[in-house]
């Protein structure tokens, strides 16, 4: 499943946006404002950024910029009123690798969508990997030593999320916000409880631990002993 991040500021039209691309499959994260977008992109292991320009907190095009000055490498589509062919070409020069002006047809977003994400399939992970255990993003798989493992939706979803913050340590609250959508309140105890589910289900048939408790903080995926 596709993570794409939509950076809007207009709330009905980001819920729009959310809603229309979750029912066509895709895995949605948001932001209102410049700071949160540029944020989001660098630490939500997203595949695709829709970037709206006109935004409270910070100038699209210095996010798109920043964002590519920093090394983030997946395509960004500029969603924005701003029509002229003058602001379409600092759009691209600045980073963006595809230009939708509002109002738009939202078939048409979703098809460039899908050939952004076409095009940046080679560079991207398509098989996510710590030790012996795999997880397949297009065929939605997982497996331990070759061996298929079953997982629930949200469990599929929270170990992706792991490997891709693979040996790195990530705290509850981000847990909560990019995989349960919420913020972490009450979910402690159900995070705690899905990561204990997903244990007994990757490790215990290998024998081998990969999903560590760093007391006080959260949990890291690690493939080192």
């Amino acid at each position: 499943m596709a993570r794409v991040l939509i950076v809007e500021d207009q709330p009905k039209l980001l819920q729009t946006l959310r809603l229309g691309l979750e029912a066509e499959g895709y895995d949605v994260v948001e932001a209102a404002t410049g700071p949160d977008g540029y944020r989001s992109a660098l630490g939500g292991a997203v595949d695709l950024v829709v970037l709206d320009l006109m935004l409270p907190g910070r100038h699209g095009l210095d996010v798109l910029r920043d964002l590519r000055a920093e090394g983030f490498s997946r395509p960004i589509l500029v969603l924005t009123a701003l029509d002229s062919i003058e602001e379409r070409v600092q759009g691209l020069d600045s980073g963006a690798n595809d230009y939708l002006v509002k109002p738009f047809a939202f078939a048409e977003l979703v098809a460039r969508i899908r050939a952004l994400l076409r095009s940046d399939l080679p560079a991207r992970e398509l098989i996510l990997r710590a030790d012996d255990l795999e997880l397949d993003l297009l065929a939605r798989r997982v497996s331990r030593a070759g061996a298929p493992i079953e997982l629930t939706g949200r469990e599929y979803e929270l170990l992706e999320y792991l490997l891709r913050h693979k040996n790195e340590v990530v705290t509850r609250d981000m847990i909560a916000r990019d995989v349960w959508k919420e913020t972490t309140g009450a979910m402690t105890r159900v995070i705690d409880v899905y990561i204990n589910a997903l244990r007994k289900k990757v490790e215990q048939p290998a024998g081998r631990p990969l999903i560590r408790t760093v007391r006080g903080i959260g949990y890291a995926l690690k493939d080192e002993p």
